[in-house]
């Protein structure tokens, strides 16, 4: 059986459902707010630049599209020169009465990180660039640590391959305490890089933390989905990583589009049943979803576990 079920009617969000003209949509944070369900999603517009849109549920299924894009790159300084060319891939965490949502800011400078908070979804207040260039995928926990903020992320380096970091910070400003903590495994199906995906769920066990690994191929970088499971305490302390992925590339729209051979998770939603509802892109163009029980994974990740790094 199949760690994750897919919902039969994904994909769940096109670019036909925007009232505005973009090329795609894909790799999108999700959120509970007031019950509902909130999508922040990137969008290539048809200058091949990106920008985040947002859309409302109430069953975390079926969203609507707001009439207005919810962020494009920045045109006042200090962020203009950081953001000029695109922002992308978001991720939300609750914590301390805010949604703080990183994002990818793409310039001539690199990739670098921002740090955005809203409480409302309305309204967003860009609070600071949080990297140097180059980095990507960065994931806040929805608890401190010793009175600190905690974020995984993934330099974007051949020197230290393309392995997840944890930081510490006490103000979402200032991050430091930086640490390797996972890498990829050779000859494995994340091989080439992994990087952090949803900001990590707290189970009884350990945070589970869902990632993408990528395999390349004589036809191009496969992108799957694996989890792993860090200590409830000390979350640079990884308990186990399974070693089998939970999710790849198999529908239609996974594997043909603007990046084909593609899911790319940036959400995950624990519910009330023990369930959690998985959000991906699908080959960089959609956006999908699906169910998986979060004792099965985290079992995974006990059970058909390998090393986090040393392999």
């Amino acid at each position: 059986m199949k760690p994750v079920t897919r919902y039969s009617k994904n994909p769940i969000l096109t670019k036909a459902d925007v009232p505005y003209p973009v090329a795609t949509v894909h790799n999108a944070a999700v959120v509970k707010y007031n019950e509902k369900y909130i999508m922040v999603f990137r969008s290539h517009l048809y200058n091949g630049r990106s920008i985040l849109g947002i859309a409302d549920s109430e069953n975390g299924i079926d969203f609507k599209v707001r009439e207005k894009p919810f962020m494009t790159p920045d045109d006042k300084s200090p962020y203009q020169e950081y953001e000029s060319w695109s922002i992308e891939d978001p991720r939300i965490t609750f914590i301390d009465g805010e949604y703080i949502i990183t994002y990818s800011a793409y310039s001539p400078h690199g990739i670098r990180i921002g740090l955005a908070k809203t409480r409302d979804f309305k309204t967003v207040e860009r609070f600071s660039m949080i990297t140097e260039a180059d980095y990507r995928n960065v994931v806040i926990f929805p608890e401190k640590f010793n009175g600190r903020y905690a974020r995984l992320d993934r330099p974007h380096s051949e020197i230290s391959p393309w392995s997840v970091w944890i930081s510490y910070s006490p103000d979402l400003r200032y991050w430091g305490e930086s640490k390797r903590i996972m890498d990829p495994v050779p000859y494995h199906w994340d091989q080439m890089k992994i990087g952090p995906g949803a900001p990590p769920i707290k189970t009884e066990k350990g945070w589970l933390s869902i990632y993408h690994g990528v395999f390349p191929t004589m036809d191009g970088s496969v992108y799957r989905l694996g989890v792993a499971l860090h200590d409830l305490h000390d979350p640079s302390e990884i308990i186990g990583v399974s070693d089998d992925w939970i999710l790849q590339p198999e529908d239609p729209w996974e594997i043909t589009g603007y990046v084909h051979n593609v899911v790319f998770s940036c959400a995950a939603i624990p519910e009330d049943d023990g369930t959690v509802r998985l959000y991906w892109g699908g080959a960089d163009t959609v956006m999908c979803t699906g169910t998986a029980h979060i004792n099965d994974l985290v079992e995974m990740c006990l059970t058909k576990t390998r090393k986090a790094m040393g392999n």
